[in-house]
């Protein structure tokens, strides 16, 4: 019986969790456009057939559907089940590491709104001040809430984390005579700082330096791109910040541990 109320629980956060990708889609396709998130309702971006609620039920649809607009026929980005899969697999494993908690719901807002950055910059290479900025100062007021990482931990996180990115900015600036990262990134970070604390920015710069580098070698090597070929950066900064997120603790200790021997 215990088993089968875990699945079920299971199943109800990760459909709640894709309900809530539905929105954040919505989110991804206005902010850039600086439109409303809540009115007008959802529509085709073809034919402006506006969607009835069988066809916003989240990945079903889209399958049900074929990929099309029941209107006019016109095809519908795979981006919108991906949102949705993501954000109802974070909530399960938000669920899973801190239960139904303020820490849950905390995290779980944090992590929505890397995800509407990680597509904005994937798509427009910017990281609109509502979602950073906003973010900053949610992460400062919700650190009051829970004990990790705490308030002090988390304005120094902000500090440390923005701090950090607008020294390299400004050294790269200086050496190279132009910009190498946008103020975006730099406040991105120190949003991430805010949720985190300041313990885990060393973490979050390190793997998403690490990973950047990687997808930027690979670009060169597949010949689509040179080393001075523009990568957004946002995307990294916030796979980074899921995983110090959910197995930053672990990841830590493994590495004293490997140092120490």
């Amino acid at each position: 019986m215990d088993d089968t109320m875990g699945i079920l629980w299971q199943c109800l956060i990760f459909c709640l969790g894709a309900c809530a990708g539905s929105f954040l889609n919505v989110c991804i396709y206005r902010l850039p456009q600086g439109r409303s998130i809540v009115r007008p309702g959802s529509a085709c971006m073809n034919c402006g057939h506006n969607l009835a609620w069988w066809e916003n039920i989240p990945i079903l649809s889209f399958i049900l559907l074929r990929a099309r607009c029941s209107s006019c026929g016109a095809r519908v980005s795979f981006q919108y089940p991906i949102v949705e899969a993501l954000t109802g697999v974070m909530a399960l494993m938000l669920w899973r590491k801190f239960g139904l908690s303020a820490e849950f719901f905390i995290y779980f807002y944090f992590t929505s709104n890397l995800i509407i950055i990680t597509f904005i910059d994937m798509e427009h290479q910017i990281i609109p001040d509502v979602l950073s900025i906003q973010g900053m100062i949610l992460g400062i007021l919700f650190s009051f809430l829970t004990a990790h990482p705490g308030w002090i931990n988390s304005i120094l996180g902000m500090l440390l984390g923005g701090g950090t990115l607008y020294l390299v900015a400004w050294g790269y600036q200086l050496a190279a005579k132009k910009e190498g990262m946008g103020g975006g990134d730099i406040k991105l970070l120190a949003m991430i700082g805010a949720f985190l604390g300041w313990k885990a920015v060393p973490l979050v710069i390190f793997l998403s330096a690490g990973v950047g580098s990687v997808i930027g070698l690979s670009l060169i090597l597949m010949q689509k791109g040179t080393r001075h070929t523009a990568v957004p950066y946002g995307p990294f900064l916030a796979l980074a910040a899921v995983i110090s997120l959910l197995y930053g603790t672990a990841l830590t200790n493994w590495y004293l541990n490997l140092m120490a021997g």
